[in-house]
């Protein structure tokens, strides 16, 4: 989505989420939670590769509702990236 609306690649993490927040900050048919998505799986990827301690274990139900939410994302991504590319 990123690429296809602005022909820029993000570099970085943090690059993508912030061009993935610009990009998707007006879009009515993606609805909030999968905007904020990214960064909170990011989140998740930190605490899994490098984390210690107690908060270094993710809850099996916190992991498959992000295994969920991130089905729900790529199929709402990939339907906007669809219809762009059919309006251009």
């Amino acid at each position: 989505m990123i690429y296809e609306r602005s022909g820029r690649e993000a570099k970085t993490h943090r690059g993508v989420h912030r061009q993935f927040a610009l990009l998707s900050k007006d879009e009515a048919s993606l609805p909030a939670d999968l905007r904020r998505f990214l960064a909170q799986a990011y989140d998740l990827k930190a605490v899994a590769d490098s984390a210690t301690g107690p908060e270094a274990v993710v809850p099996l139900d916190r992991a498959a509702a992000a295994i969920e939410t991130a089905r729900r994302f790529l199929a709402a991504v990939e339907q906007l990236v669809v219809t762009q590319r059919g309006a251009g």
